[in-house]
């Protein structure tokens, strides 16, 4: 039986680069759902040096540049985070994907719009230098942190519920939302992923792959809805599975990645650090 096609998937603030980034549940969630548009909404990297990348983390992105092969049909839309800042260029070349400050879409009569949040989080926009500290610290602790990384996991949560990041974001977007004539408007940035309604339009943020909950978002004919990824009901679904075919269709796509984008497949990736 086809598993059901959705309209649009949008996930967020992967944050690949940092010890606490769960790419390979990432990739999977990908893998198990079938949709005409992605939509990466911002933070997808930590920071600019591409030497922290993992393996997972390049297999990640080798699959979103199988995904924006032309032969697939599908829409894969990059929507430029803080964290992702100065990576446009290299981004469209390197998973084939053009990259947004905002992306508008219309489906089921309503217009959409995506725009990843830090724009309407006033210490990011006032604080750019401070912030960007604060980022580096943040992967230094990453490095010294346990197995389980609960030092990261405790910073990651105090600083959202500190800054009061979800209703400052929320409003913005809201607002902006409004400006636009959208009636939903979806968020990244805060890593809390939410639902808000005011005066007729949907506010989504669609959370975060760097915590103990991982979520996603998904948009049909039924609506929005917020899915959290579920680890022991995907590992039923993958033990269904030859494992040696899952992986080899990851290593394939990081094969693929490394061809077409020029770059060997190995410690050779380092050498694109900043």
């Amino acid at each position: 039986m086809d598993r059901h096609v959705y309209n649009t998937v949008i996930l967020s603030d992967l944050h690949l680069g940092a010890e606490t980034s769960r790419a390979r549940e990432a990739t999977r969630v990908l893998k198990e759902n079938r949709f005409e548009r992605l939509i990466l909404l911002g933070d997808i990297f930590a920071d600019l040096n591409f030497a922290r990348l993992t393996k997972e983390h390049w297999k990640f992105l080798g699959y979103i540049r199988k995904l924006s092969n032309p032969k697939r049909n599908i829409e894969v839309v990059w929507v430029e985070g803080n964290h992702d800042h100065g990576l446009a260029n290299i981004m469209s070349h390197l998973v084939g994907v053009r990259v947004y400050d905002n992306y508008v879409w219309e489906y089921g009569d309503l217009r959409h719009v995506a725009i990843h949040g830090h724009q309407f989080d006033g210490f990011q926009v006032n604080r750019l230098q401070l912030s960007r500290w604060g980022t580096s610290l943040y992967l230094q602790l990453q490095k010294m942190d346990f197995k389980s990384k609960p030092i990261a996991r405790m910073i990651d949560r105090l600083n959202t519920r500190w800054l009061r990041m979800s209703p400052k974001v929320a409003g913005g977007a809201l607002t902006y939302a409004r400006h636009l004539e959208a009636e939903r408007v979806f968020c990244g940035h805060t890593h809390e992923a939410l639902h808000v309604e005011q005066n007729g339009i949907s506010y989504y943020n669609s959370g975060a792959w760097v915590g103990s909950r991982l979520t996603y978002l998904t948009i049909d004919e039924e609506g929005v809805r917020i899915h959290e990824y579920n680890e022991h009901e995907q590992r039923q679904r993958l033990d269904d599975r030859d494992t040696g075919e899952e992986r080899s269709e990851a290593d394939s796509a990081l094969a693929d990645f490394a061809d077409e984008s020029g770059l060997s497949e190995d410690v050779e990736y380092e050498s694109v650090s900043g």
